[in-house]
């Protein structure tokens, strides 16, 4: 097997200069691209990430082995999330949410989520100077998957601050705060309790039609006729509607937060996306590989296999940078340059094989609703001054600012 080109120190997310990780991603990438020895590696280019994604050799896992057992609700909360599953029961539960998850579905919600934008932008557009991100980027992800959901509008505030506590137990916020593990149970019980009375009250009244109109019936109505056909389980069917409540409500933020951060840093591109709003399916595919909302995920190894000349033994942990594989330019041309007009659906950014991003289809009208009704209602949308304006969260792998100020006035 070869040997890495050089010798560089391991690599550590705390070691990443977090506003702007890639000058240290290429140094990996094109001195040692397959980075480790034993039983933890790093890749970084996109050929390996885009193997071991679609390879069988790989397994996701589950994260109940690192969460403490005074954790109950969360261990089954996120024993019953499909990202954390392999096949067969991940084809399963896959299988039943993508036939509710239809582009039929999501296309039917493109009139709702363009009126919730519209609200958000129209709140913005009344400061003089405002938070982007608890303005519009965090809570527009979080009222759309309750419209897709059903619930409530006066339950979304209340789902919005579990969400966010159910996100302290990833692995970096635990690392840092050590009451993380605590909100993060509380906030899974909270749900656990919400979802299973909910699915109590909707089989009591039948449901939705089957035939109902797109804008008016809903993902747990949906998922309720399909599992008449092949129960799952009420644990399953209680995960999954938290794993969709609270899979896309970061990344979506993210991504709307970097990505206009990304359009005012390059004028000439936002000039671009303002005068030809058609264009704004192409501009979240190249946003999304350009500065990817989730920059890292992780696999293990079901078996020996070998990585660009290197050995991986079955049990190893592979961290998949996919940061790094976006800007790989033996991928896309001109990597670090943003180009709304580039074909760059390769990209990793939603994942690739049996794992890749069932709410993708989603996210993308999110995205593009979110940056058409900003750019058209904000012309003059500028960051404010100073050097605290733009403060990003300490993470690494849900990546984006945590504080974004603008002017929307310009």
């Amino acid at each position: 097997m070869s040997a890495p080109a050089a010798a560089l120190p391991p690599f550590r997310t705390e070691d990443v200069d977090v506003r702007d990780p890639y000058p240290l991603y290429r140094r990996y990438r094109e001195a040692d691209p397959v980075h480790g020895s034993g039983r933890a590696w790093t890749l970084f280019r996109h050929a390996d990430v885009a193997h071991v994604l679609t390879s069988r050799a790989y397994g996701r896992g589950t994260p109940t082995a690192r969460l403490p057992e005074d954790c109950p609700h969360l261990r089954r909360t996120t024993a019953n999330w499909m990202v954390f599953m392999d096949p067969p029961r991940h084809t399963r539960v896959r299988s039943l949410v993508a036939r509710s998850f239809t582009p039929r579905m999501v296309e039917g919600l493109r009139p709702r989520i363009r009126r919730l934008a519209a609200g958000l932008v129209a709140g913005l557009a009344q400061e003089e100077t405002a938070d982007l991100v608890a303005g519009f980027c965090a809570p527009f992800p979080i009222l759309v998957i309750s419209e897709l959901l059903g619930v409530p509008a006066e339950d979304r505030p209340w789902f919005r601050e579990r969400a966010v506590g159910l996100q302290q137990a990833t692995s970096s916020r635990v690392a840092r705060s050590p009451g993380a593990f605590a909100a993060a149970e509380a906030a899974a019980r909270d749900l656990d309790a919400y979802f299973r009375a909910e699915l109590d009250r909707r089989r009591s009244s039948r449901g939705t039609p089957a035939d109902a109109d797109p804008a008016t019936t809903d993902l747990i109505a949906e998922m309720l006729r399909a599992e008449e056909d092949e129960p799952l389980g009420e644990d399953t069917l209680v995960g999954t509607c938290i794993h969709l409540l609270t899979a896309g409500h970061e990344t979506t933020t993210n991504l709307v937060g970097k990505g206009l951060l990304a359009l005012l840093a390059n004028p000439g591109q936002l000039a671009l996306l303002r005068a030809r709003p058609e264009l704004a399916p192409g501009a979240v595919e190249e946003l999304v590989r350009y500065d990817s909302p989730v920059q890292m995920i992780s696999r293990w190894a079901r078996e020996d296999d070998e990585v660009g000349g290197r050995k991986i033994p079955g049990g190893s942990h592979v961290t998949l940078v996919l940061g790094s594989a976006n800007r790989d330019p033996a991928y896309v041309t001109a990597p670090d340059r943003l180009d709304i007009r580039r074909d760059a659906r390769r990209h990793a950014g939603f994942g690739m094989g049996a794992h890749y991003c069932l709410g993708a289809p989603l996210a993308r009208v999110e995205a593009e609703e979110a940056f058409t009704e900003l750019l058209r209602s904000l012309p003059w949308l500028t960051v404010a001054e100073g050097p605290d304006a733009v403060r990003y969260a300490d993470d690494l792998v849900f990546h984006g600012p945590e504080r974004l100020l603008v002017r929307p006035g310009g």
